[in-house]
């Protein structure tokens, strides 16, 4: 049945190439099984595509599949295929020699016709040394389809320099892989662990995967039915729904796809499915969801289980950071292509053109989604927002591209918006502005109770300028990077100067003339507690607050980095009065020395709570508010 064996040397490259593979190239031991079914889909893969031109090919076993068994007390697994199979000369040229599968010279003898059709058909350099990783001997059957059953071949190697060829007798066409696993590993002999490691890498490869059924139950003499033949069962659902043609899917198949994809009990709120043809074919099937992970904005930056990649069918890796920026993290879904430079390993993408594109298509299909939801669905796009809106602000500071565009899908609560609701988008403020209005004001604060109570807010709605109301703690962080919307400045109404006609302004420097000798007793008073003491134009009911300037940190964020643990310099604040108040008048009408510290110290303590920072000392704020109001 055989002949006598010839040893042969690998090339020599592929020593170190084997060390590589066997000690450092894998970060997982279980990706052995992936490669080796990836090998036997292309081999199946190749049949298929030559049968057309020559159906005998197929002559003896029609069915094109992959069998995995394994065998506990020879310590082996088999992945058995029935597709093309090699000669001697191809064993020699594919595995002996590192990073040749075959697949492109296949790729080049097809005619131009026939390439668009065998998109499936991959390249994959080392995938078969992967054995090596689990097993100490690799024994390889193999008869190409066509020959006759004498031809067969029978390779042996123990991933050290050498292998050996000798002639077999094979009966049937296609390839077996028999690993012999080194000690350690019998893991891999349990059914149910490669049931699940070929349901996770392999379950949409386009070929049945089988695998033998558990054994049978013992018969009524107690003992079990040895001699009886395994029955097999497909492990693999050999289906990938993202393949089909969107016209042949039904919501309920695309809401079962997700459900399974992401772990999720609920369904998704929306989806988008894509095929994009070229010179670079890969298809996208991404989901929103409607409820984000407990972990979205913890561990979920760290452990991001966002898009799998598969290359055709044949999984990669789960949550492939290179395919979605980080501000879209909450995504779920699948990118399928028929091309990508992988490191050897197939782990790690390399960054590259097509990469680029793909991950371009990736952001432009999930924008455009939500920009759907935004116009179609409200009530989904309010839901989503609710879930996930201050992941998408990251995305103002992290794609640049998209600024503009994620800016117009958010939404803030107004002066003139319908109370604590968020439905106030920048279209809509810039809209209503109102003549010889050129910015978008806002403000920021800890909460929406802080920002609509805001002080300097009363010299805007005494003007009838909106002013945008954002109490999220990303806002601040956010606004720093979003200078500008359509052409418009974004301005915080605490910082710097108000727009002023010629009438006003003439009318606040009169004001500050009148109050001079009020802002000299108070600077006096507070010293260099403040950096400056000034008329206010902000304030209509308020005795005081605080100006920040032009890149000042907003007080309440301070306080918020500085719990942290960051180190945030000390500014002294500059604080505006309203020198028509009654405190201020009391102020300056005061003529005990110590009273008249209590009032100024309380004109600056109620600024700075009211703008978010904490007091130095809260025990003497109420003592000194208990002295003004008994006396």
């Amino acid at each position: 049945m055989t002949t006598v064996a010839e040893t042969r040397k690998f090339e020599a490259e592929v020593a170190q190439v084997l060390h590589l593979v066997t000690h450092s190239l894998y970060s997982h031991k279980e990706i052995f099984l992936r490669e080796l079914i990836s090998n036997a889909s292309d081999a199946c893969d190749k049949l298929r595509f030559e049968s057309i031109a020559h159906p005998d090919l197929l002559a003896g076993e029609a069915e094109l599949r992959i069998d995995v068994s394994w065998d506990k007390d020879a310590r082996t697994i088999t992945i058995r295929d029935t597709g093309i199979g090699m000669t001697r000369d191809e064993v020699v040229a594919n595995i002996g020699s590192i990073a040749s599968s075959g697949t492109r010279r296949f790729l080049e003898a097809l005619g131009s016709e026939q390439k668009a059709d065998a998109r499936l058909i991959g390249q994959f350099g080392v995938g078969f040394y992967s054995a090596f990783v689990v097993a100490d001997r690799v024994t390889v059957l193999t008869r190409r389809a066509g020959e006759p059953a004498e031809s067969g071949v029978r390779w042996e190697s123990d991933g050290r320099g050498e292998y050996t060829l000798e002639a077999a007798t094979l009966e049937e066409r296609g390839t077996t892989v028999v690993l012999h696993l080194k000690d350690g590993e019998d893991e891999f002999l349990d059914g149910w662990k490669l049931r699940s490691l070929v349901r996770k890498y392999s379950d949409h490869v386009a070929f049945p995967i089988r695998m033998p059924k558990e054994a049978a139950p013992a018969g009524e003499d107690g003992e079990a039915k040895a001699d009886a033949a395994p029955e097999w069962e497909t492990a693999n659902d050999a289906s990938a729904l993202w393949t089909r043609p969107k016209s042949e899917i039904g919501d309920e198949e695309y809401q079962n796809f997700y459900k399974s994809l992401g772990h999720d009990f609920n369904d998704a709120a929306a989806w988008s499915h894509n095929r994009v043809e070229g010179s670079q074919s890969f298809t996208t099937l991404l989901y929103i969801p409607s409820q984000p992970p407990f972990d979205l904005m913890m561990g979920g930056r760290d452990e991001r289980k966002g898009l799998k990649l598969y290359i055709k069918r044949v999984f990669i890796m789960d949550a492939a950071e290179e395919l979605l920026p980080n501000y879209l993290r909450f995504v779920r879904g699948v990118v399928d292509a028929d091309d990508l430079p992988l490191n050897v390993s197939r782990e790690i993408l390399q960054h590259n053109r097509q990469l680029e594109r793909i991950r371009g298509a990736c952001v432009k299909r999930v924008l455009d989604l939500i920009e759907k939801l935004s116009r179609d669905e409200p009530e989904k796009f309010a839901a989503f927002l609710k879930a996930f809106g201050n992941t998408l602000k990251e995305g103002i500071v992290e794609d640049h591209g998209n600024r503009e565009r994620i800016a117009r899908l958010l939404r803030f609560a107004s002066t003139k918006g319908d109370g604590e609701a968020r439905t106030v988008s920048l279209d809509d403020y810039v809209a209503r502005m109102g003549e010889g209005q050129d910015a978008i004001w806002y403000v920021t604060a800890d909460g929406y109770r802080a920002a609509v109570g805001s002080p300097q807010l009363e010299g805007f709605r005494a003007r009838d300028i909106e002013v945008l109301l954002m109490s999220d703690r990303i806002d601040e962080w956010m606004l720093g990077h979003l200078r500008e919307y359509d052409g418009k400045p974004l301005k915080h109404i605490a910082k710097g100067e108000l727009p002023l006609d010629e009438a006003e302004k003439a009318k606040q420097e009169e004001a500050s003339q009148a109050a001079a000798p009020l802002l000299e007793r108070i600077k006096g008073l507070l010293g260099d507690r403040v950096e400056d003491v000034r008329v206010s134009a902000r304030l209509t009911d308020s005795p005081s607050c605080l100006a920040l300037s032009e890149w000042e940190m907003a007080p309440h964020l301070a306080h918020l980095l500085r719990e942290a643990g960051q180190d945030v310099p000390d500014q002294k604040p500059t604080l505006e009065i309203n020198p028509q108040h009654a405190l201020a008048r009391k102020l300056l009408g005061e003529h005990d020395d110590a009273r008249a510290g209590d009032l100024a110290t309380l004109l600056l303590e109620q600024a700075q709570l009211a703008a978010g920072a904490p007091l130095e000392d809260p025990a003497a704020f109420v003592q000194r508010m208990n002295r003004l109001l008994a006396g």
